[in-house]
């Protein structure tokens, strides 16, 4: 007896459809409503007034959790969600199956502090903030007319591409030197700093751009590290930061000179337009050429001028001979006068002269006769014509004193006609009183 072969199991083939309905199902299901704890990352907002949003885990790790957040649930947030800060939203897991994806619908999102990143981004801000990195007068301002502009970012990125044409539309006259870096990553800020270097060294161009495209706040980190921020500030180029949105704020964006909301804006920035440069060239023409013909005009009246005198040389010769005449008279009129004003200077001074001289005279014969009066009745003379006389020494000395005369010395007596020897018999003295 010949056994039948035992029937196969069949197999459950599932439909792509079919299973992606199944997995949300049991989602569904399982994760019906459950709270989540994130730190925000990508925020964004549609036109729609859907947002759509990541979570990761405060402490770095690489989970990621996509979320959508339905019109009607983000009309009722009490405030604006920003990359970096720590939330806690409420919904259920959901598949989205158009493309397999899992998600989050967020139900309810409420503030649980900020994020790790962020709450890092404040302390280094508060730090170099305090260093004076940021500080309004050490910005320097962007040359008015720049002639080379450098640009430090990813070669392949839609930064470049942005700046460039933003160039091309409104400064096509202006060079453009390119710095390549990656802008993203752990080794974006090493990278950064060597294109910043780099420009700074070769010194070739007049105003450096940094920038790239927009991105969570992990994928600008790199633009927040302290290396690339102390970078910019030290750049001895003006330094114009376009990073991310209109939104994004990174540290390298306050240490830069100036600060461009987006890459279009830093390349506005950093060049004037074209047209504005050829209406400053037409107005500094328009300015020459007044100028210019300003100086012909005068030039043209001063030579006309001078063509007329030159037509009619009779008449200029006859107005010099017109005028040496009228002043040959008052020459000679003013010689006259001069002569006879120093005749009369000259009388009044001889009548000075003589006047003074007399009474020159009268004073010093008046001094004459008194000096003479006080001599004559100093003179030793007279005295003894008044019946004194004068006692001296044998050696001619004057006898001032009788306690200098002893008896028997021999005196010389001289009166005011002749003169007599003495002898002293007696000395006698006046008492001390009558002294």
């Amino acid at each position: 007896m010949i056994e039948s072969p035992a029937p196969q199991p069949q197999r459950l083939v599932w439909g792509v459809a079919a299973l992606v309905h199944a997995v949300a199902d049991t989602l569904a299901a399982r994760y019906s409503a459950c709270t989540v704890r994130g730190e925000l990352s990508g925020f964004s907002r549609a036109g729609s007034g859907h947002c759509y949003l990541s979570l990761k885990d405060a402490d770095g790790g690489n989970a990621l959790l996509r979320c959508a957040m339905f019109r009607r649930a983000a009309s009722l947030l009490d405030f604006t969600p920003a990359d970096g800060q720590l939330v806690e939203v409420r919904g259920r897991i959901a598949v989205y199956e158009p493309r397999g994806d899992l998600q989050f619908v967020v139900e309810s999102m409420r503030r649980a502090g900020a994020g790790a990143l962020f709450e890092q981004f404040l302390r280094m801000k508060a730090r170099l903030e305090a260093e004076g990195l940021f500080a309004a007068d050490a910005k320097r301002p962007l040359p008015p007319f720049p002639r080379t502009i450098g640009v430090v970012t990813s070669r392949g990125g839609a930064a470049l591409h942005d700046v460039l044409t933003a160039l091309q539309r409104r400064a096509p006259q202006v060079s453009v030197v390119i710095y390549p870096s990656v802008v993203q990553g752990a080794e974006a800020p090493a990278a950064l700093v060597e294109a910043i270097a780099t420009a700074a060294r070769r010194a070739e161009v007049d105003t450096l751009i940094v920038c790239r495209g927009g991105g969570s706040l992990e994928d600008l980190w790199a633009f927040n590290d302290e290396r690339v921020v102390r970078a910019v500030a030290a750049c001895p180029l003006p330094v114009v930061c376009g990073v991310g949105h209109e939104t994004d704020v990174t540290l390298a964006d306050l240490a830069a000179d100036v600060r461009a909301p987006t890459p279009t804006a830093a390349a506005e920035l950093a060049a004037p337009t074209r047209t504005a440069c050829l209406d400053v060239l037409d107005a500094f023409a328009g300015v020459m050429s007044n100028r210019v013909h300003q100086v012909l005009d005068v030039q043209a009246q001063r030579l006309d001028r001078a063509t007329v005198r030159l037509m009619r040389p009779a008449d200029g010769v006859r107005r010099h001979t017109q005028r040496l005449s009228l002043l040959a008279h008052r020459l000679g009129g003013a010689a006259g006068e001069v002569v006879r004003r120093q005749s009369l200077r000259h009388d009044a001074l001889a009548a000075r002269l003589t006047r003074a001289q007399g009474v020159a005279l009268a004073s010093a014969g008046v001094r004459l006769q008194s000096l003479a009066s006080r001599l004559d009745g100093l003179d030793p003379a007279r005295v003894l014509a008044r019946g004194y006389a004068w006692l001296e020494t044998d050696g001619g000395r004057a006898v001032t004193s009788a306690a200098s005369l002893a008896p028997g010395q021999i005196v010389r007596a001289v009166l005011a006609d002749g003169a007599a020897t003495a002898e002293v018999r007696d000395v006698s003295m006046k008492p001390a009183d009558d002294r």
